[in-house]
C-alpha cells in the first residue's frame, strides 16, 4: 500500500474517532460542531503535527454555549423530511 493509500485509509478510519467524540459530547450535554475546509496545512505546521508523521483531516469545536448571547439558541430547528433523504430497501 503506497503512503497516500495508508493516508487516505487513516483518514477514513479516523472518522470513527471523530463520530464517536460527537456522540459523547451529546452524551454530556456538551455542544460539538465537526468541521472540514479549514486550511490543514497551516493547522498541521501550528501544532507541528509533521514532527509526529501526522496530518490534519477535521476539527472538532467543543464547549457550552452562552444561552444568554445566542441568538440561535432558541429558533426553530428546520429538519427536512425523511422521506428526502432516507432510502428504504425492502
Amino acid at each position: 500500500m503506497s503512503q497516500e493509500q495508508q493516508f487516505s485509509h487513516a483518514a477514513r478510519q479516523a472518522y470513527i474517532g471523530f463520530g464517536l467524540a460527537l456522540v459523547a459530547a451529546a452524551e454530556q450535554k456538551i455542544d460539538a460542531t465537526p468541521m472540514e475546509g479549514f486550511n490543514n496545512e497551516q493547522l498541521d505546521a501550528l501544532l507541528e503535527l509533521n514532527k509526529l508523521g501526522l496530518k490534519s483531516v477535521s476539527i472538532i469545536a467543543i464547549g457550552y454555549r452562552d444561552e444568554a448571547h445566542d441568538w440561535l439558541v432558541n429558533m426553530k430547528k428546520v429538519r427536512p423530511l425523511q422521506e428526502d433523504f432516507i432510502i428504504k430497501f425492502n
